[in-house]
C-alpha cells in the first residue's frame, strides 16, 4: 500500500481553510483512515489511536502504551496514554492551537459513506472548543483520484468484461437451443458460474456476483441467485446481467456494467418504452458530466443524478427509480468519492478530475426491471464513457 503524502495533504488542508485533519481508529472502524495513511489493514488494533495532520507543521500521534508502535510508519512526534485521563489530556495537547478540524464525519449523517467517527468522540472534541467539519471532500481527493496506472487497469478490466458479456449472450442462446435439437436447460445460477469462470480465466477478481436475473427477479436491483435459490432461463424471458471485476493486482480499479435483453422474441411495447426511458436518462447524466468538464465548470454528484432522474420522472416512472444514479469506483467497487446521488443522499461532493464512477439509472416494475450501467472516467477538460453503451435491448 502506498504511503501517506504529507505535503499534498497539508496543501489540501490549507486550500480548504482547515487547521488540520484528525484521523482516529479503533478495531479498524475507519478503513478510510488506514488507506489514506498507508497503514497495515491487517494490523492488530485493540486500542484507540489518533493521528493529527496540521495544515502547517509536524504531525502528532497519540497511541496506547501497549500498542505504541502502531503509527511508527508515519512521521511526527508521539504521545502515549494508558488511562482515560491521559487520553483526554493527550488529545487536548495534540490539538492545541487548532480549532477547525476535519474528521471522517458528516453533519446529520448526510454523506454516510464518510461517517466513521462516533458521536461521543465528536462530542468530546467539541467540548474542547474544536469545530469538527466533514472530511468528505478531502476523502474524495485522496481516495478517489486515480493514477495513470489505475486508469489503465480499469481499461484492461473493461476490455475483458465487455468481451465476456458479449460472448455470454451468445453462450446463453447456445445453451437454450442445443444444435442437435431438444430443449436446453439453463438457470440464472448456471450463467453466473459461466461468467465467473470466464472472468477468472481473464485474471479478474470481484466481490460477490455477478448478477443474472430474469423477469420479476430483475426488479430486485441487488438480486443474487444461488444454487439453491434461482430461476430457470426460458424462451420469452426478460434477462438482466450486472457484471463487475478488476485485475488481480494491487490498486487495480473495477469495471462495472449492466445490460438487459429478451430471449427468443422481440421486446414488448412496455419493455421497449422502459428501456428507452432508462437509456435516455443514462445519456442525460452522461451529457451533463461531459458538458461540465468540457466547459471547466464544477459539477456535483447530486446534479448528475438530477439530470437522469428528470428524464425518468417526465416519463411517469419516477416512483420506480429507487436508487442513486451512480457510485464512485476505485479499488473498491463502491468507492469513497462522490456518488451520483440526490435520492439516498444529497451528495454535494464534486466529481473530480481523474476519477471513475458508474452511471446506472433504473426502472423497476413488478414484472421486470431495466438498468443500463456504464462507467465514466474524467480528466481536466474532459469526461468519457469507458466501455460500450447499450442502445437496444439484446435479442438472445
Amino acid at each position: 500500500m502506498a504511503g501517506m503524502n504529507l505535503e499534498t495533504i497539508q496543501a489540501a488542508l490549507r486550500e480548504a481553510g482547515h487547521d488540520g485533519w484528525l484521523f482516529y481508529d479503533h478495531h479498524h472502524r475507519d478503513p478510510i483512515a488506514g488507506r489514506i495513511l498507508g497503514l497495515d489493514e491487517k494490523a492488530h488494533i485493540t486500542r484507540r489511536w489518533y493521528y493529527f495532520v496540521p495544515a502547517v507543521g509536524e504531525p502528532r500521534k497519540l497511541v496506547h502504551r501497549i500498542e505504541q508502535g502502531r503509527l511508527d510508519s508515519l512521521p511526527g512526534a508521539k504521545g502515549v496514554y494508558s488511562s482515560w485521563q491521559e487520553l483526554a489530556a493527550g488529545l487536548q495537547a495534540m490539538l492545541s492551537g487548532s480549532r477547525r478540524i476535519a474528521m471522517q464525519y458528516s453533519p446529520n449523517n448526510a454523506i454516510m459513506y464518510v461517517s466513521m467517527v462516533d458521536a461521543g468522540t465528536v462530542e468530546f472534541l467539541r467540548g474542547l472548543g474544536k469545530k469538527i467539519v466533514s472530511s468528505a471532500d478531502l476523502v474524495s481527493q485522496f481516495e478517489a483520484v486515480l493514477s495513470e496506472a489505475q486508469m489503465a487497469s480499469h481499461a484492461a478490466a473493461q476490455r475483458a468484461i465487455d468481451g465476456i458479456l458479449a460472448e455470454g449472450w451468445l453462450q446463453m442462446g447456445r445453451r437454450l437451443r442445443p444444435p442437435h435439437g431438444g430443449t436446453g436447460q439453463l438457470t440464472e445460477y448456471d450463467h453466473v458460474i459461466w461468467l465467473s469462470e470466464a472472468m477468472r480465466r481473464a485474471g479478474l477478481v470481484w466481490e460477490n456476483g455477478p448478477n443474472v436475473s430474469v423477469n420479476a427477479n430483475s426488479s430486485d436491483s441487488h438480486y443474487e441467485p444461488t444454487a439453491e435459490r434461482c430461476s430457470p432461463i426460458r424462451e420469452g424471458d426478460f434477462v438482466l446481467i450486472d457484471i463487475w471485476g478488476r485485475l488481480d493486482k494491487p490498486d487495480s480499479v473495477f469495471y462495472d456494467i449492466t445490460w438487459t435483453g429478451v430471449v427468443g422474441r422481440e421486446p414488448a411495447e412496455r419493455e421497449q418504452l422502459v428501456f428507452n426511458t432508462v437509456r435516455n436518462a443514462r445519456d442525460a447524466a452522461i451529457e451533463a458530466v461531459e458538458t461540465a468538464f468540457a466547459s471547466g465548470k464544477p459539477i456535483c454528484g447530486y446534479q448528475a443524478d438530477d439530470a437522469a432522474r428528470a428524464v425518468i420522472r417526465a416519463a411517469g416512472f419516477g416512483e420506480y427509480f429507487t436508487h442513486r444514479t451512480g457510485h464512485n469506483i476505485a479499488r473498491e467497487l463502491h468507492g469513497s468519492g462522490a456518488h451520483l446521488d440526490n435520492l439516498e443522499t444529497h451528495d454535494e461532493r464534486r466529481l473530480l478530475p481523474n476519477t471513475c464512477f458508474s452511471v446506472e439509472p433504473g426502472i423497476y416494475l413488478p414484472d421486470f426491471g431495466v438498468r443500463s450501467e456504464v462507467d465514466m472516467l474524467t480528466a481536466p477538460g474532459k469526461a468519457w464513457v469507458t466501455g460500450r453503451k447499450q442502445t437496444e435491448l439484446v435479442r438472445i
